[in-house]
């Protein structure tokens, strides 16, 4: 059986949050790493050390309905999260990765707004823009295909730091926290793969961020950007999910 690293790496990562006796660290035993140990993990959630730790090491069977409410709870994650813990476990075999294609009909929509406007797919790649949007973030259309991407953008165009200022390190965690949702479930495609490592060689403080693997949901907002002609614009944003495919997202951008 193949293990399931991204399932033993999210288990790892919410176990190395938590502390004894709700955020009191335990004084009687010296810690080596932060957080619980795997036995006080499998103590909360009543079930045998030896498997939670197959578990954590992405080597178990699909767990039970049960042992997942279990496991939710004793390591305190939020709706996201188990939400994300119970597609992590219960991942099919898919096919490899292919860019979405756009219909006609939803393109001429995006291209027709007057407030810039773009839709992306699964691996967030850029499918479609309109003139405002360019204007705002840089011409796409100039970009390689490969590169046409909000991630990389975000997190290794000089043009994307400029253009969000200081709140560049906030927005670039939060993207990284909605795409890790995404390659979890794309886990072992190269596609996803390979636009990780090409994140990690472009981006200083990525790796870091990603081994938090935090997971995040879209929600709508303001941003302050710096516009290359109008300056500092503050901008309402919010995203769409695309009624023709589900797997495209529109995110249009109003000033304030």
């Amino acid at each position: 059986m193949k293990a399931n690293q991204e399932l033993a790496d999210f288990l790892r990562s919410r176990r190395a949050r938590l502390q004894l006796d709700g955020g009191a660290p335990a004084v009687h035993r010296r810690r080596r790493t932060p957080g619980l140990r795997r036995e006080e993990v499998a103590q909360r959630a009543g079930i045998s050390v030896e498997w939670y730790v197959k578990l954590e090491q992405g080597r178990a069977a699909s767990p039970s309905d049960e042992t997942i409410d279990a496991l939710s709870r004793a390591l305190e994650l939020d709706a996201v999260e188990q939400a994300h813990l119970r597609s992590l476990v219960g991942k099919e075999k898919r096919p490899p990765f292919l860019r979405e294609g756009v219909p006609a009909s939803l393109r001429r929509l995006v291209e027709s707004l007057q407030h810039p406007a773009y839709l992306t797919g699964q691996r967030w790649d850029i499918l479609a823009w309109n003139r405002a949007a360019a204007e705002l973030f840089g011409d796409f259309a100039l970009m390689p295909v490969k590169d046409r991407n909000i991630l990389l953008f975000m997190l290794t165009d000089p043009k994307a730091r400029r253009l969000f200022g200081t709140g560049w390190t906030k927005e670039a965690k939060r993207i990284v926290s909605l795409f890790r949702t995404a390659h979890d479930h794309w886990a072992g495609d190269t596609a996803f793969s390979e636009l990780v490592e090409r994140i990690r060689a472009g981006c200083p403080e990525f790796s870091a961020w990603w081994q938090l693997h935090d997971i995040g949901v879209p929600v709508s907002g303001t941003k302050l950007l710096h516009h290359p002609v109008d300056g500092p614009v503050t901008f309402e944003y919010t995203t769409f999910q695309a009624n023709d495919d589900p797997r495209l997202k529109l995110a249009i951008y109003l000033k304030r």
